[in-house]
């Protein structure tokens, strides 16, 4: 009897349907998550410019440009590690999207697979 009784009242909750003084939808905490503002074009190109200044991948010469919040790179480097450190870099700049064409060198790449394999042995 009393698995039919808890069956009649979770029944609603699994139809969607809402009994009389009841929710069907779960509520939410009272704080909602805010976003931040939207950064302006200019404003992510100021602070990638900041960064790269400081940066190690500043030397590397990429070249960007900011869209719609959209941040393209293009490119060439020799260390593999700095592809993905532009990217971090427009993310925590304020971009809404990246666009990553930066192009690793062939030498890059095979150091890279190199210092796998050997980590593969030792294991």
């Amino acid at each position: 009897m009393h698995r039919l009784f808890t069956l009649i009242l979770a029944l609603p909750l699994f139809l969607g349907v809402a009994l009389p003084g009841r929710s069907a939808t779960p509520t939410r905490a009272a704080a909602a998550v805010s976003r931040p503002a939207a950064v302006s074009d200019s404003q992510i190109d100021a602070k990638i410019r900041a960064k790269l200044a400081k940066s190690k991948i500043g030397k590397d010469g990429f070249k960007y440009h900011v869209q719609h919040g959209v941040v393209t790179w293009e490119g060439t480097t020799g260390v593999m590690q700095h592809k993905g450190s532009a990217t971090r870099m427009a993310k925590t700049a304020g971009a809404t999207q990246v666009i990553n064409n930066i192009q690793i060198s062939d030498a890059a790449k095979a150091k890279a697979a190199a210092n796998l394999k050997k980590a593969v042995v030792q294991q």
